[in-house]
């Protein structure tokens, strides 16, 4: 008899745990690169530079994949999310980028604490999928400042870049991500030597 009362509560236990919500199956996604979409630039400079991870709000300062549905609206694709933080992905694309231009031997990220004549940081205003007349479509906003290491500035300029997605599916967007970083770094990595003084 005593065992029956014990296998009772046993058995509720387990009924219980039957009808939780399955845990979300999360796919991780890097931010990807087209090869050869930013082209080297020849004339190499004396100075170094350390690229800063931008500020971002709270919507998108995290490895959350972001799309707006509508205006004024703010969600995330569920069971998918970037392979670091937004901004981090952000940054270390824009180390790339300045790598590839061939120009810069002494470059470095706020992940090392090194010394450089330069600093290039911002804000991070939108990084996300909105919905337009019902298609995606990818955009990235980003408040760039150079600074020099006596923290004048030398140079501030917002960039902006819209990209469609070819489809509404998660891989389609990341894809439709890669393509609109692509444009904005190479934006970016070219203002950048024209904001820093050549006779440094």
């Amino acid at each position: 008899m005593k065992r029956a009362l014990v296998a009772l509560p046993l058995l509720g236990l387990l009924t219980a745990c039957s009808i939780l919500p399955k845990q979300e199956a999360s796919r991780t996604y890097t931010l990807p690169a087209a090869p050869g979409a930013r082209p080297r630039m020849a004339e190499s400079v004396s100075w170094g530079l350390r690229v800063m991870s931008p500020g971002a709000p709270r919507t998108i300062d995290n490895p959350r994949i972001a799309v707006s549905p509508e205006a004024n609206t703010m969600t995330v694709y569920a069971g998918a999310r970037w392979s670091d933080t937004v901004p981090h992905l952000f940054r270390d694309r824009l180390a790339d980028a300045f790598r590839d231009s061939g120009r810069i031997a002494a470059l470095s990220t706020d992940e090392a604490n090194l010394a450089a004549d330069y600093e290039l940081g911002g804000n991070l205003a939108a990084f996300q999928a909105d919905y337009v007349s019902g298609k995606p479509e990818v955009t990235i906003r980003y408040d760039a400042v150079v600074s020099d290491s006596r923290h004048h500035i030398t140079g501030s300029r917002r960039f902006e870049v819209r990209e469609p997605v070819q489809g509404k599916e998660v891989p389609q967007v990341v894809e439709a991500f890669g393509r609109a970083m692509d444009r904005l770094s190479g934006q970016v990595v070219g203002w950048t030597f024209e904001a820093i003084p050549a006779t440094k």
